[in-house]
Protein backbone atom coordinates (compact mmCIF):
# COMPACT_ATOMS: atom_id res chain seq x y z
CA UNK A 1 0.00 0.00 0.00
CA UNK A 2 1.23 3.59 -1.16
CA UNK A 3 -0.16 6.65 0.08
CA UNK A 4 0.64 9.44 -2.43
CA UNK A 5 0.13 13.34 -1.01
CA UNK A 6 -0.59 15.80 -3.41
CA UNK A 7 -1.20 19.43 -3.60
CA UNK A 8 -4.76 18.31 -4.24
CA UNK A 9 -5.32 15.70 -1.64
CA UNK A 10 -4.44 12.02 -0.67
CA UNK A 11 -4.49 8.88 -2.82
CA UNK A 12 -4.02 5.57 -1.65
CA UNK A 13 -3.58 2.82 -3.38
CA UNK A 14 -2.65 -1.00 -3.02
CA UNK A 15 -0.24 -2.26 -4.95
CA UNK A 16 -0.03 -5.81 -7.11
CA UNK A 17 2.92 -7.60 -6.76
CA UNK A 18 1.34 -10.65 -7.63
CA UNK A 19 0.32 -9.71 -10.75
CA UNK A 20 3.37 -7.40 -11.95
CA UNK A 21 6.70 -8.22 -9.47
CA UNK A 22 9.32 -6.63 -11.36
CA UNK A 23 6.95 -3.39 -11.79
CA UNK A 24 6.04 -2.90 -8.16
CA UNK A 25 9.46 -3.79 -6.99
CA UNK A 26 10.61 -0.65 -9.34
CA UNK A 27 8.18 1.41 -8.15
CA UNK A 28 8.93 1.17 -4.77
CA UNK A 29 12.49 1.38 -5.33
CA UNK A 30 11.40 5.29 -6.36
CA UNK A 31 9.08 5.50 -3.85
CA UNK A 32 12.00 4.20 -0.92
CA UNK A 33 14.61 6.58 -2.56
CA UNK A 34 12.28 9.36 -2.27
CA UNK A 35 12.04 10.14 -6.04
CA UNK A 36 8.16 10.92 -6.29
CA UNK A 37 8.55 13.70 -3.60
CA UNK A 38 8.17 16.85 -5.26
CA UNK A 39 7.14 15.78 -9.00
CA UNK A 40 4.17 16.86 -10.74
CA UNK A 41 1.72 15.64 -12.62
CA UNK A 42 2.69 16.90 -15.74
CA UNK A 43 0.00 15.25 -18.01
CA UNK A 44 -3.72 15.59 -17.51
CA UNK A 45 -6.08 14.85 -20.05
CA UNK A 46 -9.90 14.91 -18.82
CA UNK A 47 -12.08 11.50 -19.32
CA UNK A 48 -8.53 9.15 -20.16
CA UNK A 49 -5.61 9.96 -17.47
CA UNK A 50 -3.49 11.94 -15.02
CA UNK A 51 0.76 11.04 -15.61
CA UNK A 52 3.25 11.89 -13.46
CA UNK A 53 6.42 10.50 -11.87
CA UNK A 54 9.18 12.12 -13.75
CA UNK A 55 9.15 15.87 -13.67
CA UNK A 56 9.49 18.54 -11.56
CA UNK A 57 8.16 22.11 -11.23
CA UNK A 58 8.73 23.72 -14.52
CA UNK A 59 8.95 20.44 -16.20
CA UNK A 60 12.73 19.90 -15.50
CA UNK A 61 12.86 16.02 -15.89
CA UNK A 62 14.54 13.91 -13.45
CA UNK A 63 17.11 11.16 -14.33
CA UNK A 64 15.84 8.08 -13.93
CA UNK A 65 17.08 4.36 -13.11
CA UNK A 66 17.04 1.80 -16.31
CA UNK A 67 14.08 0.81 -17.88
CA UNK A 68 12.14 -2.23 -16.97
CA UNK A 69 10.75 -5.36 -18.81
CA UNK A 70 6.88 -4.16 -19.79
CA UNK A 71 4.64 -6.83 -17.50
CA UNK A 72 1.34 -5.81 -19.13
CA UNK A 73 -1.03 -9.22 -18.78
CA UNK A 74 -4.38 -9.87 -19.28
CA UNK A 75 -5.35 -10.48 -15.86
CA UNK A 76 -4.30 -6.53 -15.18
CA UNK A 77 -6.70 -4.53 -16.71
CA UNK A 78 -6.46 -0.49 -17.01
CA UNK A 79 -9.81 -0.07 -15.22
CA UNK A 80 -10.84 3.29 -13.54
CA UNK A 81 -8.20 3.66 -11.06
CA UNK A 82 -5.90 1.56 -11.88
CA UNK A 83 -1.89 2.66 -11.69
CA UNK A 84 -0.08 1.76 -14.73
CA UNK A 85 3.25 2.57 -16.02
CA UNK A 86 4.09 5.14 -18.62
CA UNK A 87 6.42 4.35 -21.82
CA UNK A 88 7.77 5.62 -24.80
CA UNK A 89 6.61 3.61 -28.55
CA UNK A 90 9.49 0.98 -26.77
CA UNK A 91 7.59 -1.54 -25.18
CA UNK A 92 10.12 -1.90 -22.71
CA UNK A 93 11.08 1.69 -21.75
CA UNK A 94 8.95 2.42 -18.96
CA UNK A 95 11.12 3.88 -15.67
CA UNK A 96 9.74 6.14 -13.18
CA UNK A 97 6.70 7.79 -15.10
CA UNK A 98 3.13 6.59 -14.19
CA UNK A 99 -0.41 6.92 -14.68
CA UNK A 100 -3.57 6.90 -12.99
CA UNK A 101 -6.70 5.45 -15.01
CA UNK A 102 -9.77 7.93 -14.95
CA UNK A 103 -12.11 5.88 -16.81
CA UNK A 104 -11.65 2.44 -18.10
CA UNK A 105 -9.09 2.15 -20.71
CA UNK A 106 -9.28 -1.51 -22.18
CA UNK A 107 -7.67 -0.34 -25.24
CA UNK A 108 -4.12 0.06 -23.24
CA UNK A 109 -4.59 -3.63 -22.13
CA UNK A 110 -2.55 -6.56 -23.00
CA UNK A 111 -4.28 -8.64 -25.37
CA UNK A 112 -1.55 -9.94 -27.40
CA UNK A 113 2.81 -10.23 -28.00
CA UNK A 114 2.89 -7.46 -31.07
CA UNK A 115 3.98 -4.06 -30.50
CA UNK A 116 0.16 -3.08 -31.02
CA UNK A 117 -1.19 -5.37 -28.33
CA UNK A 118 1.18 -5.17 -26.06
CA UNK A 119 -0.82 -2.57 -23.75
CA UNK A 120 0.77 -0.80 -20.30
CA UNK A 121 1.32 -2.67 -17.34
CA UNK A 122 -1.33 -2.09 -14.46
CA UNK A 123 0.20 -2.79 -11.14
CA UNK A 124 -2.11 -1.32 -8.79
CA UNK A 125 -5.44 -0.03 -7.83
CA UNK A 126 -6.70 3.55 -6.00
CA UNK A 127 -8.35 2.42 -2.75
CA UNK A 128 -8.55 5.94 -1.37
CA UNK A 129 -9.05 9.15 -2.57
CA UNK A 130 -10.36 8.82 -6.29
CA UNK A 131 -11.79 12.07 -5.60
CA UNK A 132 -8.88 13.62 -5.60
CA UNK A 133 -7.53 11.59 -8.82
CA UNK A 134 -10.80 13.20 -9.97
CA UNK A 135 -10.36 16.72 -9.11
CA UNK A 136 -6.71 16.35 -10.93
CA UNK A 137 -8.00 14.81 -14.00
CA UNK A 138 -10.38 18.61 -14.03
CA UNK A 139 -7.63 20.89 -13.82
CA UNK A 140 -7.17 23.43 -16.68
CA UNK A 141 -4.01 22.10 -19.06
CA UNK A 142 -1.91 24.13 -21.22
CA UNK A 143 1.14 23.80 -22.74
CA UNK A 144 4.52 23.79 -21.55
CA UNK A 145 7.23 24.13 -24.47
CA UNK A 146 6.75 21.49 -26.67
CA UNK A 147 4.50 19.44 -24.27
CA UNK A 148 0.99 19.40 -23.98
CA UNK A 149 -2.19 18.49 -21.53
CA UNK A 150 0.43 20.02 -18.61
CA UNK A 151 -1.75 21.23 -15.48
CA UNK A 152 -1.46 25.34 -15.62
CA UNK A 153 -0.80 25.50 -12.00
CA UNK A 154 1.25 22.17 -10.86
CA UNK A 155 -0.39 19.57 -9.48
CA UNK A 156 2.60 18.18 -7.06
CA UNK A 157 3.27 14.77 -5.39
CA UNK A 158 4.39 16.61 -2.20
CA UNK A 159 5.12 12.56 -1.32
CA UNK A 160 4.51 9.00 -1.81
CA UNK A 161 5.20 6.72 0.79
CA UNK A 162 4.88 2.82 1.74
CA UNK A 163 2.03 2.61 4.44
CA UNK A 164 1.40 -0.65 6.62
Amino acid sequence: MITIETSEGTIKAELWADKAPGTVENFLKYVDEGFYDGTIFHRVIDGFMIQGGGYSPGMQKKDTHAPIKNEACAAAKNMRGTLAMARTSDLHSATAQFFINLVDNGFLDHSGESAADFGYCAFGQVVDGMDVVDRIGKVKTGTSGPYGDVPVEDVVMLSVKRVE
